[in-house]
């Protein structure tokens, strides 16, 4: 395991602490106050500087993630409200999205409330709200490297209606500030199911800021509702009360490999130096072959969202005008694969 500038045997390390989550690893918690009491968090520690609390109260979504103590990610005002206060019709999904790195979309629907096929639907779908079951958190060796696993299941399904089961696993190695996700959606019912799918990953302050840059794979790109420049899609800007959301598409040229866009900030915080930081967001664009760009620097809600998906935002029935959505035949299941990768240069020491 390579960690604190040094390659260590599994002996070595555990000579040097009583457990190891001295140095980092996987815990559980709940949380007890508000509107967020009950929700359980298991929280990840690299060991490297990354922390993740991830949510199995909430499909086993990724809240808070800090590098050396301070966020990667935006949280919203709502922190990470119970389940049980979610709001299914309309846009009441705004009043209990958690924000955090991830909120995850789907599994039937995403976009604008719509009419669909299993009944009305509202923003974005049920499963950001909806607990995971079987959930296992492990830390198990593999010769000389630690790696750490949260895995679940997560449903939805109605009566009648579209009966879809989500195995996520997420996973990493103790002394890197990398995390893959694997989702294995499966049509557990016997006709077939639209599959809508969106990965809204969250990114904020102080990562976000006027010196940070944005990159994004090969691709054709527009912004939703605007003909002319985007080149706003690649830079950020300081709080503005008076901004408003904006949403730019970007359709991947090359569907055969794994796509990337990275956040790059040069003054990122660890401790009292900065340090050039770059997230690496990579995804399978075979079966996520668009990236949704969600672009809001207002005051109080100043986050970009980095969204791999397999449908607009629009909602069902707009998907069905362009062709889709994607359908699931019954029996049938498909596989969407993530990873986060973040990288730091050498600190410098603040004058």
């Amino acid at each position: 395991m390579r960690l604190y500038g040094k390659d260590w045997t599994r002996r070595e390390l555990e000579a040097r602490v009583g457990r190891m989550s001295q140095i980092g690893g996987v815990r559980r918690m709940t949380l007890s106050e508000g509107k967020e009491a009950g929700v359980e968090l298991i929280r990840v520690t690299t060991g490297a500087g990354l922390t993740l609390d991830i949510v199995p109260s909430k499909g086993l979504d990724i809240s808070r993630a800090e590098l050396w103590g301070a966020p990667l990610s935006w949280q919203s005002a709502a922190g990470d409200a119970h389940p049980a206060y979610y709001e299914a019709s309309g846009t009441g999904w705004l009043r209990t999205a958690s924000g955090g790195l991830l909120m995850t979309c789907g599994l039937t629907h995403v976009g604008s409330p719509s009419e669909t096929p299993g009944g009305s639907q509202g923003l974005h779908g049920r499963v950001h709200h909806t607990p995971a079951s079987q959930v296992a958190a492990r830390e198990t060796w593999e010769g000389d490297e630690l790696v750490w696993s949260v895995e679940g299941t997560i449903e939805e399904n109605a009566l009648f209606g579209a009966n879809l089961r989500l195995h996520r696993r997420i996973s990493g190695k103790l002394g890197v500030n990398e995390l893959r996700i694997e989702d294995r959606v499966e049509n557990l019912g016997f006709a077939p199911s639209p599959h809508m799918m969106l990965y809204h990953f969250n990114f904020g302050f102080p990562l976000l800021d006027e010196r940070a840059s944005i990159a994004f794979p090969p691709a054709v790109t527009w912004e939703r509702g605007v003909k002319g420049n985007v080149a706003d899609c690649t830079r950020w800007d300081r709080p503005d009360p008076e901004a408003g959301e904006r949403v730019f598409y970007h359709e991947l040229d090359d569907r055969e490999r794994m796509a990337e866009a990275c956040v790059r900030q040069p003054a990122f915080p660890a401790g009292p130096a900065t340090a050039a930081v770059s997230v690496r967001l990579r995804w399978s664009a075979d079966t996520l072959p668009r990236l949704v760009q969600w672009r809001m620097p207002g005051a109080g809600a100043h986050v970009l969202g980095l969204e791999p998906a397999n449908c607009r935002v629009e909602g069902y029935e707009a998907e069905v005008r362009e062709g889709g959505p994607v359908m699931l035949a019954p029996g049938a299941c498909v596989t969407h694969r993530l990873e986060l990768k973040i990288a730091a240069e050498q600190a410098m020491i603040e004058e």
